[in-house]
């Protein structure tokens, strides 16, 4: 993502193991006038190919509202994970760079303990090995109960506003408060000989004996194109596995949701605390009291800085939904307990709905158009979410501006080097300075953030695609031709 471009056509690389395609360019070599942007972007947008298509672009300085080019800017699109966006901006600004998610485990009566998880999405065997050496250290040799408190985060752990196939994917793994590895089952694709499925392996080999596979994938030839889909049944416990692999090609790992994932959490934990001599006699979730004894152990994940850099530059759905209710837990007014009226008990609201709220709050306090954007989760993977490039771009423009403006960019994926851009755009001969958010749904593409522009003043912009039958690679790049259109800019 750097530099200025001077030829006629520029190799693009496209996201995962797609082959590289030729990104078609205006045909006139060289630099171009603010004045010629519209025509070109028009030519790029316009073609046969996107006839059924809808765009929305704006794109602006970044020092002023002043606009360069606009496409239905003020109306709304699909946003796919440019949700990310405004979810990690408001949870800079609500929360802090230096916020922290704490998991503590506290002593309880008759020798149980009580594990209470605060939704730490980073959390995995390192912390609860953590964590039992801690309390091996406070004298603990045996425990009765162990008791997992799954309570911080009100509401349904999966949003019913999700696709079924993206609530049984990895990426699309349950929001809770005690989380263990993403909450995700890591399966390993190996090809063997053409012709024959892929060889899968489970990532934890004790999981083998809980799972039954249905192997539909197979290895192919060299020649032809390799693509990996996962899921797996809700009433039983079955994972489907299809698509294939080249013959000889290193293996790839995929990922399932777990199916309760705080169960998953206090078995796992269970194993480390035996493994560091600590039997447990039972292990179970269930509803704790508030006033806990004695903290004995407590780990805390990385700073917000940190996360926020997950959520966007790996495009993290379980990192910006663990934001999103961190936003409504800790910023908003949910209260610790239920209230009873008479024999009826009142259930607590929503600590997502309450945390899209705060979300609102926080960005209108910046100074972003509450009217721009309807949001229905943290993540993107919502098609109910409908956000404007307007919003966006107000977003990106202001938060560059806030206390935390350098931790929001910097989260962001760079072209040609890191994240969800690592192989998108950069070639040998043409970088482009380019900070920015990718977001990809089927018939969705959207591309907003920052570019260095080395003749003209530094740009934010927002590129969003909706209603197209084209696939995602060339959905990109026509996108991509457009961000170096702007690469090319001048003053004149």
């Amino acid at each position: 993502m750097r530099i200025k471009g001077i030829a006629v056509s520029l190799l693009v690389l496209i996201l995962g193991r797609t082959s590289a395609v030729v990104a078609q360019t205006s045909a006139v070599a060289g630099d171009i006038c603010p004045g010629e942007l519209g025509a070109k972007v028009d030519a790029i947008a316009n073609r046969a190919e996107f006839s059924r298509s809808r765009w929305g672009i704006l794109i602006q300085p970044l020092s002023s509202a002043a606009t360069l080019y606009s496409r239905d800017a003020t109306k709304y699109f699909i946003p796919a994970s440019n949700v990310k966006l405004l979810t990690t901006a408001a949870a800079l600004q609500k929360l802090g760079a230096d916020f922290r998610i704490k998991t503590s485990v506290y002593s309880g009566a008759n020798g149980s303990l009580y594990v209470a998880g605060r939704g730490d999405p980073s959390l995995a065997e390192a912390q609860l090995k953590d964590l039992a050496q801690q309390l091996k250290r406070r004298g603990v040799d045996r425990i009765n109960e162990l008791i997992g408190d799954d309570s911080y985060f009100q509401g349904s752990a999966v949003n019913p506003n999700w696709e079924w196939e993206d609530a049984q994917a990895g990426y699309g793994a349950p929001v809770n408060s005690l989380i263990y590895n993403q909450n995700a089952i890591e399966l390993v694709l190996s090809p063997q000989a053409i012709g024959q499925p892929l060889k899968v392996t489970f990532a934890e080999p004790k999981l083998a004996n809980q799972w039954q596979i249905l192997n539909n994938s197979v290895t192919v030839s060299q020649n032809e194109s390799e693509f990996i889909e996962v899921g797996r049944e809700f009433d039983r416990p079955v994972i489907r596995v299809g698509g294939q692999l080249k013959v000889g090609a290193e293996s790839e790992s995929a990922y399932v949701a777990v199916v309760n994932p705080a169960n998953n959490f206090l078995q796992h934990f269970q194993q480390v605390l035996v493994a560091e001599g600590i039997p447990v006699k039972q292990a179970l979730v269930a509803p704790v009291p508030r006033n806990f004894n004695q903290e004995l152990a407590f780990v805390e994940s990385p700073p917000l800085a940190e996360l926020v850099k997950e959520t966007n530059r790996e495009s993290n759905n379980l990192y910006a939904e663990v934001l999103l209710r961190l936003l409504g837990k800790i910023t908003g007014s949910l209260p610790v307990s239920q209230t009873v009226i008479g024999k009826m008990p009142v259930p607590q609201e929503d600590t997502g709905e309450i945390g899209l709220k705060e979300l609102k709050i926080a960005l209108t306090q910046l100074g972003v158009n509450p009217n721009s954007y309807i949001l229905a989760d943290g993540s993107g993977l919502s098609r109910h979410n409908l956000i404007s490039p307007e919003a966006l771009v107000q977003t990106l423009r202001l938060m560059a501006n806030s206390p935390t403006g350098s931790i929001y960019r910097a989260s962001l994926p760079v072209a040609g080097d890191s994240g969800t851009l690592k192989n998108r755009i950069n070639t040998t001969s043409n970088r482009v300075i380019l900070q920015a958010k990718t977001g990809t749904l089927s018939g969705v593409s959207a591309l907003s953030g920052y570019i260095e522009v080395p003749n003209y003043e530094p740009l934010v912009f927002s590129i969003i695609i909706n209603q197209s039958d084209l696939s995602a690679s060339k959905m990109r790049s026509a996108t991509d031709e457009i961000v170096l259109l702007l690469n090319r800019l001048r003053r004149c």
